[in-house]
């Protein structure tokens, strides 16, 4: 559920996760949060920026210790905390709790990254069957020829355990919290098919806003080290987690990174039910920003 705890911030809490954890947490100034529902890019972005502070193609990135999800509740807070706190370099945070969840520093750094809500949902469904926590079978079935999945992808609310199996209402209400500080200078909106289109162009905002400066031929060997092509071939190095067993498959986790998942899956009714809710809580550019990115404009 949420609700609006003392400091203004809403409470979200779910089986999974639970932003209370982060009052645990002392922001830094120069602290980096990459915001953003899951399989939208976080750990694209997480490792742009770990690429990025270092300096080194070659950098062991290790997301689930070196810039962990505060959020989630697999490891104790305390133990989080502490060792978020004795970090003497410049730290970087993961969270899937929207805007309006989170404790906001005046300078710190918060990069929130979306994706076209069906692809975001095709991918969490792969997703799902390749982690051991069961408690998601109920909402991601083996089986599922009647279409109950989708069905709770509509129908589900934003909070809660509901926001844990990010539901639609989930991804609209963390664009909604993030377009509604984005006017703050260290507020950024990235979207997943922009990153696809110009990873280039991608790092080099990200650089500006960090206020990182590297060598063009350096900046080029990032790049090339964040190629989802390059990831997927180094998955145990770059998924979270990876090489430890959390997940039943490191490579599976970099699925295909493509767009347009959903052609050829929906029926007619699934796409117009999906339709009249976009329409409903987003007006058309936001929600052509939304599913396209800034870059549809250089499509049309």
């Amino acid at each position: 559920m949420y609700l609006t705890d003392m400091t203004n911030r809403k409470l979200y809490l779910g089986p999974l996760t639970d932003n209370r954890r982060w009052d645990m947490v002392d922001t830094r100034p120069d602290d980096v949060f990459v915001v953003t529902p899951p399989k939208c890019g976080t750990t694209w972005m997480q490792t742009i920026v770990a690429l990025l502070f270092s300096g080194d193609p070659e950098v062991e990135t290790e997301l689930s210790i070196r810039m962990p999800w505060v959020d989630i509740r697999i490891r104790e807070m305390p133990e989080v905390a502490e060792r978020l706190e004795a970090m003497s370099h410049r730290r970087s945070m993961k969270s899937h709790t929207p805007m309006d969840g989170l404790p906001l520093d005046d300078h710190a750094q918060y990069l929130c990254v979306f994706r076209h809500p069906l692809d975001a949902h095709f991918s969490y469904r792969k997703h799902v069957r390749n982690v051991p926590m069961s408690w998601f079978d109920h909402w991601y079935p083996e089986e599922d020829a009647d279409g109950i999945t989708f069905r709770r992808f509509l129908d589900g609310g934003a909070e809660g355990f509901d926001g844990d199996a990010m539901p639609l209402a989930h991804i609209i209400q963390h664009y909604k919290a993030a377009a509604a500080l984005a006017d703050r200078p260290n507020v950024s909106m990235f979207h997943y098919a922009d990153m696809s289109r110009d990873l280039p162009g991608i790092f080099a905002k990200v650089a500006e806003l960090l206020d990182i400066t590297h060598a063009p031929h350096v900046l080029d060997q990032l790049v090339q080290a964040a190629t989802f092509s390059n990831m997927k071939a180094n998955a145990e190095r770059f998924a979270p987690s990876g090489g430890k067993g959390f997940m039943k498959s490191d490579t599976a986790f970099f699925h295909s990174g493509s767009s347009g998942k959903w052609v050829g899956k929906l029926k007619d009714k699934e796409l117009s039910a999906y339709d009249a809710m976009m329409d409903t809580y987003l007006a058309p550019e936001e929600r052509a920003w939304l599913e396209y990115g800034a870059g549809m404009h250089a499509l049309n």
